[in-house]
């Protein structure tokens, strides 16, 4: 039997590794240059939404060895995409929506990390607990982002930028610790060997 094809998980990896460090640089950036324009933090969010969503999408298909990095990457990538799509097709004055509606992803995937780091703990992996304070982490600072406590727009920015660089820090965590990527991984199929069994 041929060996499953690995290119995908490759793929999937290489670039979830890329765009964590994507989103930590432009966490980085709103961080120490709170006073960017709108205009610019809405293209650079909505091109990285979509490029992220679409590395999820084949994460989610690619079948890695331990399933722990991409189960919940089909629902996720369409959201990423459709609210990426969103931003760059309206870049001006939906600021307020980003904050809203990006607050509530990086909340919903800390989450959806917290399950994988439990699972990740099942599964004998020794980082799993970085991953689970690296999730709480995120969400938490997801949740200030949908409830904005503060009205300046430089504090939002840098609020934005935080929650950017904890949600790649944590994606960044994930994908190295548990995307395990095997050559000679098998294709899910159960052999059946067919005999005959003569009448006596």
């Amino acid at each position: 039997m041929k060996n499953r094809c690995t290119a995908p998980m490759w793929v999937a990896k290489a670039g979830y590794i890329v765009m964590s460090l994507v989103f930590c640089g432009a966490g980085a950036l709103f961080i120490a240059k709170p006073e960017l324009s709108s205009l610019v933090i809405s293209r650079v969010l909505g091109a990285a939404m979509v490029v992220f969503g679409v590395i999820k999408l084949v994460g989610y298909f690619s079948k890695d060895l331990f399933r722990l990095a991409f189960q919940y990457d089909l629902g996720f990538g369409l959201l990423l995409i459709a609210l990426g799509v969103l931003v760059l097709a309206r870049p001006a004055g939906v600021l307020d929506f980003i904050f809203i509606a990006l607050g509530i992803a990086i909340l919903a995937d800390g989450l959806f990390k917290v399950q994988i780091a439990m699972d990740s703990k099942r599964f004998g992996i020794s980082t799993w607990w970085l991953t689970l304070l690296l999730a709480i982490v995120a969400g938490m600072v997801g949740l200030a982002l949908v409830f904005r406590p503060w009205n300046s727009a430089r504090l939002l920015t840098v609020l934005l930028g935080a929650a950017l660089l904890a949600e790649g820090v944590l994606n960044l965590c994930v994908a190295v610790s548990t995307v395990k990527i095997v050559d000679h991984q098998r294709p899910e199929v159960i052999e059946v060997t067919s005999f005959v069994v003569d009448d006596l």
